[in-house]
């Protein structure tokens, strides 16, 4: 009788504890919204866990800086999930592991590097950011002036300078935002990419779309046009790095179209998630235009944007 009452026991444990994985497999699928606590200061993150198949569940991240980057296994056990991943920009920090748990309706975790460095970070379930086929727009605006900074900080030293009714960043250093925030919008920005150049615009301050110098170069999702590491243009727009060079931009929830050049190379993609570099991971938040200023020279002459109203 012992004997049989030990296996009805043990089947009984083996039935919840796989019940109890089942449960938690289906709870951390999804798109994560993180926030890395780094040298005192919080670093936007992100990720994506989904299934491969039946078993396996695998997943996309995007560290504080760099592309998003896959995921070819994340493992779970008793305590939660695990992952690692090969370096990418980091190199002299080696591998990075991450490890994560539920903490309510969202995660926690830990995010170490080979040295043994270790941060702390929390997540939420990033929103869904809906759709409107039928959208009132507002007034449009100038953000640039051509004057003067107004309307702008640069978080950091400042570079930036206005010559002749250009805006420019002369040499790499600070990045600068508007000081504006929106949600969903238009804009048409005119600039002009020095050759080998890279700069970018941040919509919301939290997706990149690339400003590069690659023309004649085949279309990829860290080049020209591409938000950053997710989305590829569907033919390399740029114009060589001699000439005035346009975006027109329109964005509502996730779902984002962008004309360089005159020609559409995305149409009405959802963007995933938040890109390398991002001022935060706050993606139901409005957010400030980013311009990147810390990788090359770049210079802007125009920068409209009409805002959707309610």
């Amino acid at each position: 009788m012992k004997s049989i009452l030990y296996l009805v026991l043990f089947l009984l444990a083996l039935t919840f504890s796989s019940f109890t994985y089942g449960q938690d497999e289906k709870f951390y699928e999804g798109k994560w919204d993180i926030t890395l606590q780094m040298d005192g200061k919080e670093s936007p993150s992100w990720l994506e866990i989904k299934h491969s198949g039946v078993q396996t569940l695998v997943g996309r991240f995007v560290y504080a800086s760099g592309s998003a980057r896959p995921i070819s296994e994340i493992k779970l056990d008793g305590n939660g999930f695990s992952f690692t991943i090969p370096p990418q920009w980091e190199q002299d920090l080696g591998n990075i592991t991450i490890k994560g748990s539920k903490e309510g309706e969202g995660l926690k975790g830990t995010l170490s590097f080979e040295n043994g460095d270790t941060h702390q970070w929390t997540a939420d379930r990033a929103p869904k950011l809906a759709y409107a086929d039928k959208v009132k727009w507002g007034k449009t605006k100038e953000l640039f002036n051509g004057k003067d900074l107004t309307g702008w900080k640069a978080l950091g030293e400042n570079q930036w300078i206005v010559e002749k009714g250009i805006l420019k960043s002369p040499k790499s250093g600070a990045n600068l935002a508007s000081e504006e925030k929106f949600n969903d919008f238009k804009i048409h920005v005119e600039f002009k990419v020095p050759e080998g150049s890279n700069s970018g615009i941040y919509l919301r301050g939290r997706y990149e779309v690339q400003i590069t110098d690659d023309h004649g170069s085949d279309p990829s999702n860290v080049l020209f046009g591409g938000v950053y590491g997710f989305l590829t243009p569907n033919e390399m727009a740029a114009n060589p790095a001699t000439e005035w060079q346009t975006y027109d931009i329109t964005l509502i929830g996730r779902r984002v179209t962008i004309v360089a050049n005159g020609k559409t190379i995305i149409s009405e993609q959802n963007i995933p998630g938040i890109t390398g570099g991002a001022l935060d991971s706050k993606e139901g938040e409005p957010g400030p235009f980013y311009i990147q200023g810390d990788h090359g020279p770049i210079s802007f002459r125009k920068f409209t944007v009409t805002p959707r109203v309610e």
